[in-house]
């Protein structure tokens, strides 16, 4: 996801998708009485679970990592919560958002990583990880910061309301663009947030 040029690693972020999309297998199976191999199905996406949670969790650092027994963070850990991995307010979930919040995160736009990833040049903030940071803040509770974040990253919009991939470290557009993956971020991110901040459904279940 992240275009590393350095020796194969393990990564959260590979083995957080392949436990979605079993996951959501069975989901659709089950919905749609589809005939599927069920047993077998549980079973693998148990054993991502537990992968992830006994080879990407550090306990020295007290936050998941980036790669399998790695001590650096990635923004892509704030799927986690927004593939519904991870509870929203799970402790171990909250302390890795307060690292990432911390480390990685700069007047609310959010950089991919810190670590090395063997190309030339300076990392920029990736646009779609500040949108997924605004919601994971709203879904851990902190309804207050996600709406700083979400609306200092709006600031960052072109005339259009429209971003690329990246900014770079002037908090500039760059990239491809207009970036699909960033504006689905938006709008998830700020449906969500809409929702939090109403007080007419303060009733209503949040998923």
């Amino acid at each position: 996801m992240w275009e590393m040029r350095r020796e194969p690693q393990e990564f959260l972020h590979s083995r957080l998708m392949c436990w979605v999309a079993v996951d959501r297998g069975i989901r659709l199976a089950t919905k749609r009485s589809l005939a599927a191999p069920f047993s077998k199905w549980h079973d693998v996406r148990n054993d991502i679970y537990e992968d992830i949670w006994k080879n990407f969790w550090n306990e020295e650092k007290g936050h998941f990592v980036q790669t399998k027994g790695g001590d650096t963070l990635d923004a892509s850990l704030l799927l986690m919560p927004l593939v519904r991995f991870v509870s929203a307010t799970d402790p171990r979930w909250l302390s890795t958002l307060t690292a990432i919040g911390d480390q990685l995160a700069d007047d609310g736009v959010v950089h991919r990583y810190r670590s090395n990833d063997g190309l030339d040049g300076e990392e920029g903030a990736f646009s779609a990880c500040s949108f997924w940071y605004a919601e994971c803040l709203a879904r851990a509770g902190d309804t207050k910061k996600a709406r700083r974040v979400f609306e200092s990253v709006l600031n960052y919009a072109n005339h259009l309301g429209l971003y690329a991939e990246e900014f770079d470290t002037k908090a500039q557009l760059a990239g491809n663009f207009p970036q699909a993956f960033t504006h689905l971020a938006l709008i998830s991110a700020a449906f969500y947030l809409d929702r939090e901040l109403d007080d007419r459904n303060s009733q209503e279940w949040r998923p």
